[in-house]
């Protein structure tokens, strides 16, 4: 069960509960194309096996080699949000767990339902919301940062995050959306510390549920030092991971798969670039820094009304008063294609010039 006190109350709420039948969607972060034939093909063929228990050795070498990582250092899980859960569970015995803000949710309330006590470090607009790691506690045990972070959007230098690794610290960083970054030049994915084997207690999330539209299907994993990732396995259920999704671990972390989301990322960052830039001629309309994922978050005064009244003219937008460190003048925008945008900003600037 939740708890219900006044600091987490809403930290249950996430985009999905914004969509509805007839609204086009820009209120939750995963992509709408079809699957491609190298993915949904796998996916099919796996549904014959189901009368065997789940095996998770080979698509756990597949991930493991996609990063250059030893099996023994990865974690599949039912959705990247399901390790929050193995974290908070397995590590009870952290003194002093650090929340850094705004960011996605989950990772302080599954700190709350495990029973820690968990301390908010709260990144402000003036600064657009960039980490400064001295801002973290020196006594901090767990520490959980999101790279790029839901939902400001913010892609963090890797040599800050590392900064905050050291002996005796559980260093979380989430990159569930790590695969929708993109920089000119760089070959993979910018600031990402997936590779990273040197830095003492650094755990890294993966998602593989939204570049990919498998919100549905539940495929995420983790990477970790190999001594600490039988201690989240034994916190997980038994064969938490489908048949299906296995299948779909593998098959996205084949080189084919990898080529296609830089490919994806690319032409995000066209279309994030032209989202941001209407957003930037709306009057009274705040776009912070530069954003680099798959969404932009926006301030403008009233904005809790402004999003009923996308609602009623056929848009969903995800509230922001639900993340701290934000609040009610705040709404975040998923990133789609030009025509959609084009739609959607209009819509915006006329709700914008009929208020009263």
């Amino acid at each position: 069960m939740r708890h219900a006190d006044p600091m987490t109350f809403d930290l249950d709420h996430h985009g999905d509960a914004e969509v509805g039948a007839g609204l086009i969607d820009l209120a939750v972060n995963v992509r709408h194309q079809a699957m491609p034939a190298w993915l949904a093909e796998p996916i099919a063929a796996s549904l014959g096996g189901l009368s065997a228990y789940p095996d998770a050795t080979a698509p756990t070498a597949a991930v493991a080699a996609r990063h250059r990582r030893d099996p023994a250092e990865v974690l599949l899980t039912a959705g990247a949000a399901q390790a929050f859960v193995l974290l908070a569970q397995a590590l009870r015995g952290a003194r002093r767990p650090v929340v850094v803000h705004p960011q996605f949710t989950e990772p302080e309330a599954a700190l709350r339902n495990a029973g820690h006590r968990v301390d908010r470090v709260l990144l402000t607009e003036a600064d657009g919301f960039r980490l400064d790691p001295a801002r973290v506690p020196d006594d901090a045990d767990l520490v959980f940062v999101g790279n790029p972070t839901n939902p400001t959007s913010v892609l963090h230098p890797a040599r800050d995050l590392a900064k905050l690794a050291r002996p005796g610290r559980v260093l979380v960083i989430d990159e569930a959306f790590a695969d929708t970054t993109y920089r000119d030049g760089c070959p993979g994915e910018p600031e990402s510390l997936a590779e990273r084997r040197d830095l003492p207690g650094l755990v890294v999330l993966r998602s593989l549920t939204k570049t990919w539209g498998l919100a549905g299907l539940r495929i995420g994993y983790l990477l970790a030092p190999a001594e600490l990732v039988p201690r989240l396995a034994a916190a997980q259920p038994l064969w938490a991971v489908s048949t299906p999704a296995l299948a779909a671990a593998t098959a996205c972390a084949s080189p084919v798969a990898v080529a296609a989301e830089r490919a994806i990322a690319a032409a995000l960052a066209t279309e994030r670039a032209h989202l941001v830039e209407r957003l930037r001629h709306v009057p009274s309309v705040t776009v912070v820094g530069d954003p680099a994922s798959a969404f932009v978050p926006v301030r403008l005064a009233g904005a809790d009304q402004v999003r009923i009244e996308l609602r009623k003219r056929g848009y969903a937008v995800r509230r922001g008063d639900t993340f701290p460190g934000l609040g009610p003048d705040w709404l975040r925008i998923a990133v789609r294609d030009t025509a959609t945008t084009d739609g959607f900003v209009q819509t915006l600037r006329d709700v914008i010039e009929e208020r009263p």
